[in-house]
């Protein structure tokens, strides 16, 4: 687990401190659970996969008994098993996955942060925590320095991509398979592979796969 930091340490960094102060109503709840499970994570999930990643997906933020458990995104809730097995499906992850992070899982070209790094109640930040979590993915992306497209999972990830790239929130059209340049990279949007998402049929594993089918093109893989 790793070791604290201060605010003050994190600053020009692109992940947050273990300890971030920024968010009153997310470090009450980050709290909250840590007195009830103290064996968890209970902090900002920091991003996973390699620093010279060419393929960056951008969730929302972590789930309660997903990464805020594990302290990997997308690790321990209903959103990982798909998209974890999609990515070891089309070669941008290696092993297998364990929804409690007990695995040898890799990924190959490609790294996962969040816009809002902590767990907000309900699975629903504010705006005033993506905007004080933004300059994090600001700093992650520019941290990327082969990074050449970004999936954003759902239009609410999508927003913040474009905030944390200085441009418009509105910019880009929304909606799942949309696909459009932002600065020097491509954005391609997918619908959140939530369990709403997928129980309803509205996001199904081939509508998934063929978003990242197209950054295997747009990466020339």
């Amino acid at each position: 687990m790793p070791r604290p930091e201060s605010a003050a340490q994190a600053v020009g960094s692109p992940e947050p401190p273990r300890d971030c102060p920024l968010c009153p109503r997310l470090v009450a709840y980050r709290a909250i659970n840590a007195a009830a499970n103290p064996e968890w994570f209970n902090g900002p999930a920091p991003s996973f996969g390699p620093a010279d990643a060419r393929l960056l997906i951008a969730g929302l933020a972590p789930g309660r008994t997903g990464a805020n458990r594990t302290g990997r995104p997308f690790t321990g809730d209903h959103a990982g098993w798909l998209l974890y097995g999609t990515l070891i499906k089309l070669g941008f992850a290696r092993g297998t996955y364990d929804p409690d992070g007990e695995d040898d899982l890799e990924l190959v070209d490609c790294m996962i942060s969040n816009a809002v790094r902590c767990a907000p109640p309900g699975n629903k930040p504010e705006t005033s925590e993506e905007a004080n979590c933004r300059p994090f993915l600001t700093r992650r992306i520019a941290a990327l320095p082969r990074l050449k497209v970004i999936v954003t999972l759902g239009d609410v990830s999508r927003r913040n991509v474009l905030k944390a790239l200085g441009l418009k929130g509105s910019a880009g059209l929304p909606g799942h398979g949309t696909e459009f340049q932002a600065g020097p990279y491509v954005v391609l949007n997918s619908y959140h592979c939530s369990r709403l998402n997928t129980n309803t049929g509205r996001l199904t594993p081939a509508m998934f796969e063929a978003v990242f089918e197209r950054a295997r093109v747009l990466l020339d893989l």
